[in-house]
């Protein structure tokens, strides 16, 4: 218990025997369950985990692998079987810092916040410790998700180590949120639609304890670049013309329509000068006219999205 309510751990696990017992050992005695979600792993991390002495720990093994995303939502739903007041995320990797559990909990039973997720872009050693392709590749998709979910004070969009609160779980569709890499990207766009308050906490970046990473950055920046961009128009709907109604979506859509339209006629006047054909001023005019107007109902709409979500923080 942590002011007198109830925390539980999940700890998303797929090949992780080596590591499994440190990560358990090193959760704070403030937590009263760990769920533990073997996402069919095919050493013994399950067997590991089970031979804790531990009482909080709860062995859940998947029967086919789902992805993090998957055994993440697992255990969210055993946490709200038990209606579990604050849920925290902590990988079965050890890579992240039990010590700052506790202060990522505290404002979630405060009722401060709804989400509170672990930025390990704060320090200024992350450029060191990072491996930097991944940290490039979160940087992109920490752009990206800033625009597609809304939260533009939120950035390392791809740390796992998170706590929720129970009243955010009974809210959200967890069925419908992705279930691969792409699942704390696509949670922040869940979580906007609701108005959730999220808010980023410092958070050390542990690498080189025997980790192994099953991720290709060239595989999933381009696959959670798409989901965001279909969660992006998902959240318009859903938060801005289906739950409420806010004029940023025609600036958006004004936006990208002229934006498109312009660079599709300024391509055609290209090719057509290339081969020899005049091209009058009043052409070029229209085609910068179009980029010019697209761009500025682009950024509008972006303002009036940030002031409309300045408030979940």
């Amino acid at each position: 218990m942590l002011e007198g309510r109830s925390v539980a751990v999940v700890v998303p696990a797929y090949n992780e025997e080596g590591l499994i017992a440190a990560t358990l050992q090193g959760i704070p005695s403030f937590v009263d369950r760990i769920f533990v979600v073997d996402d069919a792993s095919t050493d013994t991390t399950a067997e590991r985990a089970r031979s804790s002495d531990d009482p909080r720990v709860e062995v859940i093994v998947h029967p086919k692998n789902g992805g993090v995303g998957a055994a993440i939502v697992t255990g969210y739903k055993r946490a709200l079987a038990e209606r579990i007041d604050a849920t925290a995320v902590m990988a079965g990797d050890n890579q992240m810092d039990p010590d700052e559990l506790e202060p990522f909990t505290l404002p979630i039973v405060r009722d401060e916040l709804d989400y509170a997720k672990a930025n390990r872009l704060f320090t200024g050693s992350a450029w060191n410790l990072i491996p930097r392709n991944r940290y490039l590749g979160n940087a992109v998709l920490s752009l990206l998700t800033k625009i597609a979910s809304g939260y533009w004070h939120i950035a390392d969009s791809q740390a796992g180590y998170t706590v929720i609160s129970l009243k955010l779980l009974q809210l959200l569709d967890l069925d419908r949120i992705y279930t691969s890499y792409g699942f704390p990207n696509d949670m922040l766009v869940h979580l906007n639609v609701w108005n959730a308050r999220v808010r980023d906490f410092p958070s050390r970046p542990i690498y080189g304890v025997g980790e192994r990473s099953g991720i290709k950055i060239r595989r999933v920046v381009p696959r959670i670049s798409w989901l965001l961009y279909r969660g992006f128009f998902w959240r318009m709907r859903e938060k801005y013309v289906i739950r409420d109604f806010h004029p940023l979506v025609f600036f958006y859509f004004l936006g990208f329509l002229m934006t498109s339209v312009g660079f599709v006629l300024g391509m055609l006047e290209v090719a057509l000068r290339l081969g020899g054909n005049n091209i009058t001023p009043a052409t070029i005019v229209l085609v910068a006219l179009l980029l010019i107007s697209g761009s500025q109902f682009t950024l509008f709409a972006m303002w009036f999205d940030m002031e409309s979500n300045k408030d979940l923080r």
